[in-house]
């Protein structure tokens, strides 16, 4: 019987598992993929975390990885199928149909951007794709982006961009945004933001680096080149959390929804990261998440 069962091996897992052997929980990671570390292990590099500046993503994890090792944090590799409530206990059964019993769960998943599944998205991301302008528009300064999507995200993205981009494209495949009044009156008044409504991307081209899209106006079907140095797609996201439906509280979108004590609407489960309901997804506010966590868990195994 464990303490704590932390489902999930990004930063705000990874920080779960500091803060709980820090407070001697007798604790287990649970990671589905060969390495820790979540998304940031696909960011080619980060300068915003606080006091690593100049790191690239994959040693940015390594880092956190290797924090919750020196303090004797146990790591499983596996992908968990179920969580059932035993009431006192917690079953956490695994696709490969082991189980572990726990007194507490966090669950810190994360999320996965929804792709454009075109030509050059995947060769290119990290060389001139992203899906987050706050983690990665500060290396395209004084060059040309474009943004696709047309929510406020998309929006939000472009407004960011222009203060420090040459020039910044937005391409939506409607004829109007889905985004608020005010975010779209704003993307309008900016100058150096040119929208492309009617608009599809095609292709992302280039060889090393991002170089061009290849876009389809939806209406004519006529297709053209834009060159640009960075294309960011804010298309949306969808959190891993397909296996807790019917067991905690989610949003229409499939986030859990939680405070930032990360408590859910079932006792002893906890959500922390991405897959949380909240305004910004970035690795200190995960790191942040999986702190509260602990503290949230620690306090509930104290009275069961």
């Amino acid at each position: 019987m464990y303490d704590l069962v932390i489902i999930g091996g990004g930063p705000a897992g990874l920080s779960a598992s500091v803060y709980a052997k820090r407070a001697m929980l007798n604790t287990v990671v649970i990671e589905k993929q060969p390495i820790n570390g979540g998304q940031v292990l696909n960011t080619y590099e980060v300068d915003n975390y606080l006091g690593i500046p100049d790191i690239d993503g994959f040693n940015l994890a390594k880092k956190f990885k290797e924090h919750a090792e020196k303090l004797g944090a146990e790591f499983l590799k596996g992908e968990v199928k179920e969580i059932i409530d035993k009431n006192d206990f917690k079953e956490v059964i695994l696709k490969n149909d082991d189980k572990i019993d726990t007194k507490a769960v966090i669950v810190a998943t994360g999320t996965f951007y929804r792709k454009l599944n075109i030509d050059g998205e995947k060769r290119l991301r990290g060389m001139g794709v992203s899906y987050c302008a706050t983690c990665d528009g500060s290396f395209f300064r004084n060059k040309i982006t474009a943004v696709v999507g047309g929510g406020d995200v998309a929006l939000e993205d472009a407004v960011f961009l222009s203060r420090m981009c040459e020039k910044v494209y937005i391409i939506h495949r409607r004829d109007k945004f889905r985004g608020t009044k005010i975010l779209r009156e704003k993307v309008e008044s900016i100058k150096n933001i040119e929208i492309l409504y009617n608009t599809v991307t095609e292709e992302i081209k280039g060889e090393n680096e991002v170089e061009g899209l290849l876009l389809k106006n939806v209406n004519t079907g006529k297709t053209f080149d834009i060159s640009v140095n960075g294309v960011f797609i804010a298309i949306g996201t969808i959190p891993d959390t397909g296996f807790l439906k019917g067991l905690i509280e989610l949003d229409d979108n499939g986030y859990v929804i939680a405070e930032e004590d990360g408590i859910t609407s079932r006792e002893g489960i906890f959500a922390a990261g991405d897959i949380r309901l909240k305004a910004l997804r970035q690795i200190i506010t995960a790191a942040s998440d999986g702190a509260n966590c602990v503290y949230s868990a620690e306090k509930y195994i104290e009275k069961i």
